[in-house]
């Protein structure tokens, strides 16, 4: 029996995996990419919208099975599951849509342990749990932090309270280890904050401080000038209330006198001394209480 033709009819449903091109294709396989600088036919662009999609959709195919066939070439590597091919490194340099992370600045410790040449060793995240006999993590979920029943015995100290809570201490203690943790973890994240932006850590502190302290001031109705001076504290510029006096010329409280009144006479409500809906409050709560 001649299958010949039932041969020539299967394979002429596929396209033949040998592309020939004019310039030769480069490839970075470490992108999977091709690089095609081959002209494109423009009367094949400009024959219609079908014949145009066409073409495309050629040169498209083209260039991924010249793709494909350079991974073909590459050394390959094969498991229980499947091939797999090695790819060379990258040769393409593509630039950056953000620029390089700046460095964190170290934080108190690193720099202390940088000085003593202390080296911190990863611990493993799992440890095992004598009492219940399985691995469990060491922090978070489940954790054997967590157990603040452990151990089931607690001595009690001889300068302690025989009826003190050594349980509830605990408790407290690791509370009192978490709030300074998160202390230091604000303190750390200042003080990059102030490195970031080319200032001294100490100094930037000191100057929130001293705003601080300034802002403070505005608490009292003398603006601070009678409160007590800390040690060190800077003079503080700019911190004046004006008060008018208590006893005037006659002249001076007439024409005060008469300008409210001609401001209030004329309605002008860019420096008027009446706010109408204050006003108007406090004549509505009068009318309520009256009833």
């Amino acid at each position: 029996m001649d299958v010949s033709g039932i041969l020539d009819e299967h394979t002429s449903r596929f396209k033949s995996v040998q592309v020939d091109r004019l310039i030769p294709v480069d490839h970075d396989l470490g992108l999977l990419s091709s690089f095609d600088i081959n002209m494109l036919n423009e009367s094949k662009l400009n024959a219609g919208p079908k014949k145009r999609d066409a073409y495309l959709l050629e040169l498209s195919r083209e260039g991924a099975q010249l793709l494909v066939n350079e991974l073909f070439s590459q050394p390959t590597t094969v498991d229980e599951d499947s091939v797999y091919a090695m790819l060379p490194k990258i040769t393409t340099t593509l630039p950056r849509e953000k620029p390089l992370p700046k460095e964190k600045p170290m934080t108190r410790w690193e720099k202390f342990a940088k000085l003593k040449g202390i080296e911190s060793r990863k611990k493993s995240r799992l440890v095992f749990d004598e009492t219940s006999g399985e691995y469990r993590p060491r922090f978070g979920y489940k954790g054997v932090n967590n157990d603040d029943q452990k151990p089931w015995l607690i001595e009690v100290p001889g300068n302690a309270d025989v009826n003190a809570d050594m349980y509830q201490e605990r408790r407290d203690e690791k509370k009192e280890r978490i709030e300074k943790n998160t202390r230091r973890m604000t303190r750390n994240a200042e003080e990059r904050m102030a490195v970031e932006r080319g200032l001294n850590p100490r100094d930037m502190r000191k100057r929130e401080l001293q705003n601080a302290l300034v802002m403070s001031k505005g608490s009292t109705a003398s603006m601070g000038k009678f409160d007590e001076k800390l040690k060190g504290e800077p003079k503080v510029k700019g911190l004046k209330r004006k008060f008018d006096p208590l006893v005037a010329a006659a002249g001076t409280e007439k024409s005060k006198n008469m300008d409210i009144l001609n401001r209030v006479a004329k309605g002008d409500s860019s420096e008027t001394v009446v706010n109408a809906r204050k006003a108007q409050r406090a004549l509505n709560n009068a009318k309520r209480n009256k009833k």
